[in-house]
């Protein structure tokens, strides 16, 4: 590729000089040369191949909503998860991903969404009841296993047994550390094709591919509704009256499961570290819960009542956001701030660190969910993207929201959650994942 003038570059020879560190975690390779070069340098891949890193919000912005028609979505989505989830939402591009957000958004509207509360609700319970009390445990499987049966009851209802959602799950969580093994270690993609190991990926893909299309089917031809996503997306019709073909739904199931569960699961599950290290937000989140009981009549209701927890959420989300990186690629040659970027540049904003970016935070690394209760919280949506931004931000923001409020609430109305080990740790992998979060969990 063309050199770019105007960003410091980190050779290819540190690259693989730090690959076994960069395979394990890449985020402090990342902040080196952050701290070393500034908010924006280039990583050298091969003698023809770079990526451009960048925290600076205001190119985010530029590439995301100003000008986000010269740019779409680099090869690790349309390609590389693509083999395995397919062309849907969070993969496809062009026409057809148009095509698809304009049908599928009114299915995320707030007032369909409302539909789904009570179901949420009762997965959620439904899972916490799982927590056992006065001992240490690792949370995270917890908070697996609740948001992939709120997703799978939102969108089927009853219609899946456990063994398949037990099967779903396994098949969707495997594809990942597939994806992420081929990422990191693109010099032994040819290994992994000669062993077999993606043919083996493709194949559980194209299994859980078989499950989805009998509950399609068996939804299909009992006529009954239930008034979930799959009705929904069933009824969802183009502009020329024609609805969903069957392998576009299944691909946009299966990017449901993926990113429908996925992020939620490390969210709440990092939230929970967060609360443990600091009981004082447990409380003022009970006594909250509390009033908002006594004066909500419906679960809507309640929700909104739920600033502070919300709040909670939302600061637990810029410390750790489950998104913790955004990839684009030009269409065309295109300068941001005397940057010359030539055509097929592929330019990743790390969310991780702009998040944590002293410019634009008071005590960055600190957890003070009263930041965004502010009155001019409104300030940090510019450098704030816990769902992304511009016309591609998650379609699913409002019911993973929902989700999560929810979720945290239910949590500290029955438990309080005690830090074994204040320090957090993480494993990046497509999404930012925790690891090792032991807590305890001891009944109000």
């Amino acid at each position: 590729m063309k050199e770019i003038k105007g960003i410091p570059t980190v050779s290819v020879f540190k690259f693989y000089r730090n690959a076994r560190r960069i395979l394990k975690n890449p985020l402090p390779f990342h902040r080196e040369n952050f701290t070393e070069l500034g908010d924006t340098w280039r990583l050298k891949l091969a003698v023809r191949e770079a990526v451009i890193f960048s925290r600076n919000p205001d190119f985010a912005k530029y590439v995301l909503q100003k000008n986000q028609k010269n740019y779409r979505k680099t090869t690790i989505q349309t390609v590389d998860i693509a083999k395995y989830l397919g062309q849907g939402l969070l993969t496809a591009e062009g026409e057809l991903w148009k095509k698809q957000r304009k049908m599928l958004q009114p299915a995320f509207h707030k007032k369909q969404l409302v539909n789904l509360l009570d179901t949420i609700k009762t997965a959620i319970d439904t899972e916490l009841d799982k927590i056992e009390t006065g001992r240490p445990f690792d949370i995270f499987p917890i908070y697996n296993d609740l948001a992939f049966q709120t997703v799978v009851k939102s969108l089927f209802s009853g219609a899946a047994t456990k063994e398949e959602i037990a099967r779903l799950q396994y098949i969707t969580e495997a594809a990942q550390k597939m994806v992420v093994r081929e990422l990191r270690q693109p010099y032994l993609n040819w290994w992994f094709r000669m062993r077999g190991e993606i043919q083996r990926h493709l194949d559980l893909t194209q299994e859980a591919r078989g499950i989805l299309a009998r509950i399609v089917e068996e939804r299909q031809q009992s006529g009954v509704r239930h008034n979930d996503l799959l009705d929904m997306m069933l009824d969802a019709r183009y502009e020329d009256g024609e609805p969903m073909p069957r392998e576009q739904l299944l691909d946009e199931i299966l990017i449901l499961f993926t990113a429908g569960h996925e992020t939620t699961s490390n969210a709440l599950t990092f939230t929970s570290q967060l609360l443990a290290n600091h009981p004082e937000y447990q409380d003022k989140i009970f006594q909250e819960v509390q009033k908002a009981e006594k004066e909500s009549s419906s679960l809507m209701e309640f929700l909104q009542a739920l600033q502070f927890t919300q709040h909670v959420v939302e600061e637990s989300m810029r410390l750790y956001p489950p998104a913790y990186f955004i990839d684009r690629r030009n269409i065309e040659e295109d300068e941001f701030e005397g940057i010359k970027i030539p055509k097929d540049t592929d330019v990743l904003f790390s969310v991780y660190e702009i998040h944590r970016h002293k410019d634009h935070w008071d005590d960055p690394d600190k957890f003070f969910p009263e930041r965004f209760a502010r009155a001019d919280a409104s300030e940090f949506s510019s450098h704030y993207f816990p769902f992304g931004a511009g016309p591609r931000k998650c379609i699913g923001n409002n019911f993973a929201m929902y989700e999560m409020i929810m979720a945290v609430a239910e949590v500290v109305k029955r438990y309080r959650i005690e830090a074994l080990d204040p320090e957090i740790q993480i494993q990046p992998l497509i999404t930012l994942k925790p690891k090792n979060a032991i807590l305890r969990f001891n009944s109000r």
